[in-house]
Formats: structure tokens, sequence, C-alpha cells
């Protein structure tokens, strides 16, 4: 490891001649944007013959007034996007690129999008890494394994987070380089200098700024105040920040009128200050210089970094502080004071002590101006440049892509736009209408469960995938709340089909569009980023659970026992949930084995068919998807290895012996043991399931065969198929019918938009990192053993 803390030998930066910056950028308001401006600013001070330019990420659609050096714009929801920026850095022949690592700030599953853009760069990646979680999930440690990957080096900025990459994620040391977050250079002033702007001359102030959100426990301080004031009436309580722009959008401003409540129930309102804006870097060095004592209360230990006390300490302030990681680490030495976590009473006596002892405070505050010296952006600047000159004299990256193409060529294609456009334009107030002629919605069938159900499906995972984005969340609702109308309490089943003047028209619908009801809320419950809906969700599959274990189709109960994984991923304790997961899994295998031993027509042989009816029909990939989830979490090796084998045989016999492209099964004849293959009508319905149940079989296997053909069955719908034709729909979202021996069914109706936007959507989630599921991680069977034996 480099520890970049203290000053080095003069670097040598002759080779460089361009860097470029990817973050969040100012005027965005968050503090990845604060920091990635001022390094910016820094080295390009430190070396001005250098071309220092940035790519910005967007958390909304219409960007921000970005200044010059931003030169180009990432919507973090669009995946090509991403692409895009890496071809301009290669098209530049950009010497480095300095990345700025937060899981938050990129789309994707926990930001996986971002490895999109690392693996077609050319260049040497200097990471800093701004969050490092001490206990991952295997999400976020795959996207850090994959980050350490794709980087020639990881910038840190604490002692802890050195031990974190070693011990935890087995980083090399040398890719390690610890630098101290930045801090502006200013002169060691008392806080009186500063109080007359403010109105507070005569005052003693404590401070807190930063974004507000409930983990900031400005709560605790509030609630310490009173023993504060009694002891010196003269303090004032300062609050500076806006709202963090997501809680605001979710919640509005609850927390922070939450917190005028509590002091007004405790009588101090009259010692506290809001402002309430988010404070540019000239007002908040005013700020912290008017701060007699600085506070950071946060409630848990799992903050690595922490800017905000970076600056108080560098400005040299006296800190009291809960012991969160970067705390522990700055207020070392007798720098500053920590406090228990959500300890109020341990906070006053400690905000009292130091204002009953000034000199101790005083010494306190010279103790960290001094420390920070070292941290001041000049410093860091040059540490940084240091830093890009090594890695680009020394690649430590792993992989680059002249060495991927051979393997990952699936991986580098460009996928299309996710448009929601015709998605809204079939669904009303009621739900989703089932058909179309052409492109304009058919009210004569009405709508259905089925439909909904899916529907359903791609709204909570398009939210899940874009969660800024308020749009499919309302859609969902109106999916959700079809399903509940649909639901039967008296059978304890879902009806199906509903005309277009909302009547029902059978009271008990199909084992299989039910099947596809538990499905679609398992999804919501696993998915779901609204409580009430996710409330809503749980309560009404529990409510259609039972019914379930009475399922003869093997459909049907494969949908079930999908729906019930995802609600497991959860909820994985649901004892209720793993029992039918158990009872349906066992009865799929069953009909497996039981279809085995029957007899075998004239001409065939048992291992000509590992099937478990007659006939292949739709959604034919769902069963071998079921097998593999079931298997990979029971555990249960039979099942897996049936799911991969039947999975492997739906492969070749849908694969053209000519072209190799995927060749779905057709309706007009389908598929019949001994019989053959209907060539059309090929349907919408097949190829996404199998783009999901080879994508799970990859999770299973890791063989990107695998893979590749989730993309191949993904490209049937965009021309890649027996007549050449494409499916899906650019310019609307929607996708036609089906393939007919003539050409395309130009009908837009909703099984075929939404199997397209399911497929699309799957490929878009597991692009970046290989999918896991999150609830039930210590039962998963290991695949590659039991291949091995």
């Amino acid at each position: 490891m480099e520890n970049l803390g203290m000053t080095g030998s003069q670097p040598e930066w002759e080779a460089l001649k361009s860097i470029v910056f990817i973050g969040n950028h100012l005027p965005r308001q968050c503090g990845i944007a604060t920091f990635t401006t001022h390094l910016l600013e820094s080295i390009a001070l430190n070396a001005p013959d250098k071309a220092c330019w940035a790519i910005a990420m967007n958390d909304r659609p219409e960007g921000y007034p970005y200044p010059s050096q931003v030169r180009f714009e990432i919507n973090q929801s669009q995946l090509n996007e991403y692409s895009l920026a890496a071809d301009l850095c290669n098209l530049n022949q950009v010497d480095a690129i300095c990345l700025q690592h937060e899981y938050g700030i990129f789309g994707g599953k926990r930001g996986s999008f971002i490895i999109e853009l690392l693996r077609d760069l050319k260049m040497p990646v200097v990471t800093t890494l701004h969050t490092i979680l001490k206990d991952p999930n295997l999400q976020d440690r795959h996207i850090m394994m994959q980050l350490a990957e794709f980087s020639d080096r990881l910038v840190v900025m604490s002692e802890r987070s050195v031990e974190f990459l070693r011990d935890i994620y087995q980083v090399p040391e040398e890719k390690i380089a610890l630098i101290h977050h930045g801090i502006p250079d200013v002169p060691f002033v008392e806080s009186d200098a500063y109080k007359d702007k403010f109105g507070v001359s005569g005052k003693k102030i404590i401070l807190t700024f930063g974004l507000l959100s409930p983990g900031k426990g400005i709560e605790v301080v509030i609630d310490a105040l009173p023993e504060i004031v009694k002891a010196h009436p003269q303090v004032i309580y300062m609050v500076v920040g806006a709202t963090h722009p997501h809680l605001k959008a979710e919640q509005g401003e609850d927390y922070r009128n939450g917190l005028h409540m509590r002091a007004k129930e405790l009588g101090v309102s009259d010692h506290i200050v809001f402002h309430d804006r988010f404070v540019a870097d000239e007002d908040l060095l005013e700020f912290i210089g008017a701060a007699d004592i600085y506070v950071t209360p946060y409630l848990n230990e799992a903050q690595i970094i922490s800017g905000t006390l970076a600056y108080a300490l560098g400005m040299g302030k006296a800190v009291v502080s809960t012991p969160y990681w970067h705390a522990q680490e700055l207020l070392a030495d007798d720098r500053g004071r920590l406090v228990p976590f959500r300890d109020q009473v341990a906070l006053a006596r400690e905000v009292i002590d130091l204002l009953d002892h000034p000199d101790e405070c005083r010494a306190i505050q010279e103790r960290a101006y001094q420390y920070g010296r070292k941290m001041v952006w000049s410093n860091v600047g040059r540490r940084y440049l240091d830093i890009f000159a090594e890695a680009k004299r020394q690649r430590l990256r792993k992989n680059i892509p002249e060495r991927q193409l051979g393997i990952l060529g699936h991986r580098q294609q460009r996928l299309p736009e996710i448009k929601l456009d015709y998605l809204r334009r079939m669904t009303d107030d009621t739900g989703m209408l089932q058909h179309a002629k052409y492109t304009v919605a058919d009210r004569m069938h009405g709508y259905c469960v089925d439909d909904n159900a899916r529907a359903l499906i791609v709204a909570v995972t398009l939210h899940d995938l874009q969660p800024l984005d308020s749009a499919p969340s309302g859609l969902a609702a109106i999916y959700l709340g079809f399903l509940g109308h649909a639901f039967n309490g008296q059978t304890g089943r879902f009806r199906n089909f509903m005309s277009y003047d909302r009547h029902w028209l059978e009271e008990t619908g199909s084992e299989d569009s039910h099947g596809r009801a538990v499905w679609g809320l398992g999804a919501a419950v696993a998915l779901g980023r609204d409580k009430g809906q996710v409330g809503f969700a749980v309560d009404l599959f529990h409510r259609a659970l039972d019914a379930t274990e009475h399922f003869t189709h093997p459909r049907a109960i494969a949908f079930a026992i999908i729906g019930i994984h995802e609600y497991l991923c959860r909820y994985s304790g649901d004892s209720r949930a793993k029992r039918m997961r158990r009872i349906l899994s066992d009865r799929l295998m069953q009909q497996f084995r039981d279809f085995a031993l029957q007899e075998v027509p004239p001409g065939c042989t048992s291992e000509d068919w590992p099937w478990c009816e007659t006939i292949l029909t739709y959604d034919n990939a769902r069963l071998p998807q079921a097998l593999l989830l079931s298997g990979q979490w029971l555990p249960d090796r039979e099942m897996l290895e049936m799911g991969l084998r039947a999975l492997d045989w739906l492969k070749r016999i849908q694969t053209d012996e000519t072209g190799g492209h995927f060749a779905a099964i057709g309706n007009h004849g389908w598929f019949p043991r001994g019989g053959s293959k209907a060539r059309f009508d090929q349907q919408p319905i097949e190829a996404a399931a199998m783009v999901d149940a080879c994508i799970e079989a990859f999770n299973c296997t890791r063989d990107e065969e695998w893979s590749a053909y989730a993309y191949r069955c993904l490209n049937w719908y965009q021309g890649e198929n027996d007549l050449g034709v494409p499916l899906c729909d650019y310019a609307t979202g929607g996708c036609r019918d089906g393939l007919e021996a003539q050409g395309a069914n130009e009908n837009q109706g909703a099984e075929s938009t939404l199997s397209w936007l399911m497929a699309l959507l799957a490929v878009y989630n597991h692009r970046g990192w290989d999918r896991v599921t999150a609830g039930e991680e210590p039962t998963r069977l290991d695949v590659q053993k039991v291949s091995s034996e």
C-alpha cells in the first residue's frame, strides 16, 4: 500500500497530458459533487498544462447547469450512456481516469452500470472509494471486487478503509493508496471574527452542517440542548444544510419538521437556528469559522468517510462526535472528543466541559488545525497526480478490453433504451388492457390478471433499476389494485378475465393466471420501494398462497415457485412460504420423474425428451427456471441437474441449425413428442422465458455460454430470427405479437410488449454484475462442486 498522506518526492507528471474525472459535479447538491469539483480544480491548479475535465452523473433527465469543465453527462439510469462515455475517453486518448465511487450515484443494481464503463476503458483507472462496507452482501461484494479488478489503483481516505479492502475484499496492498479527504486551506482564526455576519455575537455556537437525513442524528443534539442551555444560556445550535434531495423527493420535509417539533417540545426553539439551503463553499467556510464546537452525532459506526468532519477538523474546530469509523481515526490523540451513539447525556457533558474550560478547548482546536495541514486540497491534488503518473507507468488492472473481447463479446452489445410509452398507452385507471389492433388498445377484450401480473413485474423491476423515476411506482399501484380486486376471497382464487365495462367474466380463473399473480406479488414484495404497496402485496400474497398447494399444471406450479423465491428474497425466514416452496418444487420434480418412466413412443428414447409433458407449448423455460431456483436454495442437487438438463435441451431444439439464432417453438402445432416442431407463429413470451432461465443458469454455473444465449434470445426481438424482421418497436417501446410465416404480426398486445420489456430488463439487470439472491445466501448449493462430482 502507498501511504500518500505525507509529502513525497517531486512527482513526474510529464507523461500525463489529460485526466478525466467521473462522478457527481457541482451544482448538483451532494458531497460527492463537492469532492469531485474540488479535486479537479486542485489538480488543474497543480498542473495547469494538463487537460482536466469531467463526466458528470445526472439523477434527473434535465441534468444541471454545469460549468465548462463538464464535457459529458450520463443519465445514471441509461446503460448505453456509460458505454458512450467510455468511447469518448478512448477516442480522446485520455491518459488517466479518476472515478469517484459511491453505490448510490450510478444506475443498475447497487450501481453496477459503472462497471460497463470501466470494462471499455483503455487507459489507467484510479478509483476513489467513498464507501466501503464492512459486512457486504453478495451484490455489494461483487461490485467492489469488480471495481478492484478494473482499476489500477484504489484510493481510500482512512486507515480503516485500507484494512477493509485488504482483509474483507482481498485487494492487494500495492493497489491501495491512502490519501486524506481534501479540505480548504484557510488560516486559523478565532470564531468571534465570523459571528457578526450571522447576528450571533456574544453567543457560543455549536454547529452541524451537511445534507439532512435521519441518519445524521440531529435529534440527539436537540435532546442534549436543555442540559447544555441550562449550563450555558448563550449557546446557539446552528444546523446548516438542505434536506437531502432524494429524501425530500420521497418524504418531503418530514424529518426537518420533526426536528422543529422536538425542539419546541423541549423548550429550546430559541436556541436553534436552521439554515435550510445547500451552502456554497464561501458561505460554508464562514459558518464553520463562526463555530466554537462542531458536532457530528451520526447514529452508527458505519461511516468510513465524513467530508464534513474533515472540513471542521482542518479549520481548527473543537469536535464532539459519536465514534463512527472516520471520527475514531481523525479525533485520535486528543484532537476531539468521542461520545457513545444516541447518548444525549454524554454529549451534553462533553460540550459543557469544553465550554467550561476554554483553554482545553483552544488546545484541541490547535491540535486539529495542525493535523489538518496535510489534508489541504493543494497537497491532496499533488498526491493524486503522483498516483496517476504511477498508474500510467505500472498497469495493475487484471483485465483490459483487448483481453475481454473473446469472452465477453455479447456483453459489449449496446442495449436499446427502455421506453414505457406504449405500456402507459395500454394502461388506464383500471389496469392494463389485453389486446391491441396495431398500436391502438382494443377495448373489446378488456383486461386479464395474466397481463396485469406481468405488468406489475415490469413496473417494480424498472423502479428497482431506476429508483429516482416515480412513474413505475404509479403504474405498479394500478396493477396491484387490479390484482387485489381480482382476488375472490370466498374461493381463495383469482378471477382472470374482466370486460371493459368492469364486469368479471368468471368466478375462478385458471391455475396459470393464479400462479402468475403469485409471481407478480412476490416480485412486488422483493423489489417494491413504496411501503404501502409492499404491505398490500404481502397481504395479498399470503391470501393467495394456500390455493397453490393443490395445483397440478406444471406452468402454474413454476410461476408460483418463481414468485415464492422472489418473496423470500425479502422475507427469507417466512416458514409458510418456505414450506409451500418445498411442496411445489417436489411436485414439479416428481412430474419430471414420472414422465421419464412412461412408455416411450416408437423411434424415441427417454434421453430425447427430458420433459414432463408430451407436448411443448408456451412459456416452456419457466419450468427449468423454477427447478434451478429451488435446486440452488433448498438446496436439491437433483432439481438443479434436471433444470440444467431440460434448459439445455430447450436451447438446442430452439436454435436454428443454419443461422444459429433463437427460433422459438411456434404455436401453430407446437412441438409434440415424436412429431415436428412448428416453425410459426413464434411468440415473444417464449423468448422472455428463455432469457430469464438462461441468466439463472449462468448464476448457477458461471458458464458464459448461458449468458451469451440470453443475449441471443433478446436479439430475437431485434431481428435475429427466422425472417430477419424486428418485433420490438423502438418508436413506441412496444412489441409485435409474433413471428408469422408472412412476417411480423403488427398488432402490439400486452403479452408481447410485456415479454419484450421483461426480457430487456432482465438483461439490463444482468449487465454489470452476476445476479445472486441476497436473502438466502447461506444455503445456496455450490453448483460448480456438483458439476465436478
